[in-house]
């Protein structure tokens, strides 16, 4: 079992910046790929990046957060990042955190066996 928790969500300007934590329980946490989704009102969940469980080797980001978010994963916090730059009014939504053990399709929110309860970023124009 892995429980995930995020924080770090709140309100911002577009232009400004956020950094998402999404802290892990359980002692296999290494061996888990870890994945950013978000979901606006109305619309479906969204994959926004992932980090492979090996750490910096292995990163994919969705096209709308390129060049902008950064993935990142601590093994010894038991935690993954997720720093959001140059915000738009259209990032806005629930972020949640994501873990998978196998090693299917990354951006499909069905290949990931636990998720965390969200946390809400709201991007000002």
């Amino acid at each position: 079992q892995v429980q995930l928790v995020e924080s770090g969500g709140g309100l911002v300007q577009a232009g400004g910046s956020l950094r998402l934590s999404c802290a892990a329980s359980g002692r296999t946490f290494s061996l888990y790929s870890m994945g950013w989704f978000r979901q606006a009102p109305g619309n479906e969940r969204e994959f926004v990046a992932r980090v492979s469980w090996t750490g910096g080797e292995y990163t994919l980001y969705a096209d709308s957060v390129k060049g902008r978010f950064t993935i990142s994963r601590d093994n010894a916090k038991n935690t993954v990042y997720l720093q959001m730059n140059s915000l738009k009014a259209e990032d806005t939504a629930v972020y949640y955190c994501a873990a998978a053990r196998g090693g299917g399709p990354p951006t499909n929110p069905y290949e990931y066996d636990y998720w965390g309860q969200g946390t809400q970023v709201t991007v000002s124009s």
